[in-house]
């Protein structure tokens, strides 16, 4: 007998990335009747919840414990707990904690549901004005080793390259994609999507570079980067 005949279920769902109104009747119907609700950061995810008025057991997951924790969550479901599994912002899995716990639950034969819902990059990329029928998601670049090689590897990309970054490194990334790619290449930039500031910026790398550095850069961001 497997853990989904037992009714273990691991539930990954999504959660607003900035305006709380982005969340769907199923997704909290699933956080309230969970048997607990494992968090990147239970601080968040307890404001969060208390938002909707929802009581849950929270259990930290974040980068510093995933895989300490991993199995002991897979022995729950396994022994046929129900868990919803949720980020800071957005979807569980992008750019965030979550694709060890799920490989691990596959693996015991426990039942993954994905709720559609909230995450960055899909609104950033379909207001970008770039082509979307084809794209590439590269998320946050190397910040040491491995950056240049990573950037040299897209040199002969096609596709609309989508990446997130932090304000404190957006023009570093501006301006080493201007080189490698040409002064010419389109972008646009989305930052706090959902959120009162939103603000989507188009032009070429080194126009949206010059722009942050007059104006300093805050948010988080989403960059859409045309392919050659």
């Amino acid at each position: 007998m497997s853990a989904a005949d037992l009714g273990g279920r691991l539930f990954l769902v999504p959660t607003p990335i900035g305006n709380l109104e982005d969340i769907t009747l199923r997704a909290k119907r699933i956080l309230a009747e969970s048997d607990a609700v494992i968090a990147e950061d239970t601080r968040v995810s307890g404001r969060l919840l208390q938002h909707y008025g929802i009581s849950r057991p929270l259990i930290a997951f974040h980068a510093h414990n995933e895989h300490k924790v991993t199995d002991r969550l897979v022995e729950r479901l396994v022994a046929g707990e129900r868990f919803a599994l949720i980020t800071d912002a957005g979807t569980p899995g992008i750019s965030d904690p979550g694709f060890l716990l799920v490989r691990a639950a596959v693996k015991a034969g426990v039942a993954v549901e994905t709720l559609p819902g909230p995450t960055a990059f899909v609104p950033a990329l379909v207001n970008s004005g770039l082509p979307c029928d084809r794209f590439t998601f590269e998320g946050f670049l190397p910040v040491k080793k491995g950056r240049r090689t990573r950037i040299a590897e897209l040199l002969e990309e096609r596709r609309t390259m989508v990446f997130y970054e932090s304000p404190h490194r957006i023009i570093r990334t501006l301006r080493e994609l201007g080189e490698a790619f040409g002064a010419d290449r389109a972008a646009s930039i989305s930052r706090e999507i959902t959120k009162l500031h939103e603000e989507t910026l188009r032009g070429t790398l080194p126009e949206l570079a010059a722009h942050f550095e007059a104006h300093p850069p805050k948010g988080e961001f989403v960059l859409c980067v045309a392919g050659a």
